[in-house]
């Protein structure tokens, strides 16, 4: 048989890959914190027809003869490239103007985590700092443990709090009910929460922030969400100050990258790259229609 027909083939299953990735981006166009993907592409094996022969005193060298049989989906990466920011003016939602990614758990006790970069977070009834789908937005103050955000009321005084900000490095500034103002704060013995007027920053809270030194290699899990893997390298969860992750930005958030431009224009490619691949397979089958014709 033609070798064409099963390059061709090849060719059609990229191609086939690269629309769902490219349908994929275009679906989210509008999802917060959403990373495009791409396909990168690479050529399997080739058929050594004659090898290279090098240079003789009597004669110059000669290149190999081979012959292609097809590609392969090289890579399917994950841009994280920043987004367009989209200003809201609501004070929970929040965007990292850097490289480091919110880290948010299913769990208030911070039974296993996972890191986004979609900051539009929300009060519960608790008033726990949740996302839109229930998880908990952790904090961390300078114990490195990580916990639940309650900006409900101060604990230790019994008072609640009437109004909060979350400052560029993530601190969360709190008013109480008779007027008082400073950070919240979170004591890790006693798993209180209180307004800290001191200037003791041990346990003032800040949202946790982590960065990994190859973000292309976390793995996406849905809802916006990544998880580490053997390739991205270890979280390294803290301040964002301490991380060097960049600032947060509070009233902004950070949109998809996706440029639908771009996508479209892919888009074309890939169609064009799969029909002209279909057609390959058409003239390989038209060709053996030949051979098999020259018996009659």
């Amino acid at each position: 048989m033609l070798k064409s027909l099963y390059s061709g083939i090849s060719g059609m299953k990229g191609f086939q890959t690269k629309l769902d990735i490219i349908g994929n981006n275009v679906a989210n166009v509008n999802t917060v914190g959403f990373k495009k993907g791409r396909v990168m592409f690479q050529d399997i094996i080739s058929q050594n027809m004659a090898g290279a022969t090098a240079p003789s005193g009597n004669s110059g060298g000669v290149n190999p003869k081979q012959v292609g049989l097809g590609t392969k989906i090289g890579s399917i990466d994950t841009v994280f490239t920043p987004g367009s920011p989209m200003t809201t003016n609501v004070g929970t939602d929040l965007a990292v103007d850097g490289d480091a990614f919110f880290v948010v758990s299913p769990e208030s006790t911070g039974g296993g985590t996972y890191l986004t970069r979609a900051g539009n977070f929300t009060r519960d009834a608790n008033g726990d700092l949740v996302t839109s789908n229930g998880f908990y937005v952790s904090g961390v103050n300078d114990t490195g443990v990580s916990f639940p955000i309650n900006i409900k009321s101060d604990q230790q005084a019994n008072l609640n709090f009437t109004s909060y900000s979350i400052d560029t490095n993530g601190y969360i500034y709190v008013v109480r009910e008779d007027g008082a103002s400073g950070k919240l704060a979170y004591d890790t013995n006693t798993k209180e929460y209180y307004l800290n007027q001191t200037n003791d920053q041990t346990n003032d809270i800040s949202l946790a922030t982590a960065v990994v030194s190859n973000p292309g290699g976390l793995t996406k899990v849905g809802n916006t969400f990544f998880q580490e893997s053997g390739n991205s390298g270890p979280a390294m969860v803290g301040r964002i100050e301490d991380n060097k992750g960049g600032t947060i930005n509070s009233g902004i958030l950070e949109m998809s990258n996706v440029d639908l431009t771009e996508e479209f224009t892919e888009m074309i490619v890939a169609q064009r790259g799969f029909q002209a691949n279909a057609r390959t397979i058409t003239t390989s089958d038209s060709i053996l229609e030949e051979v098999v014709n020259l018996k009659r």
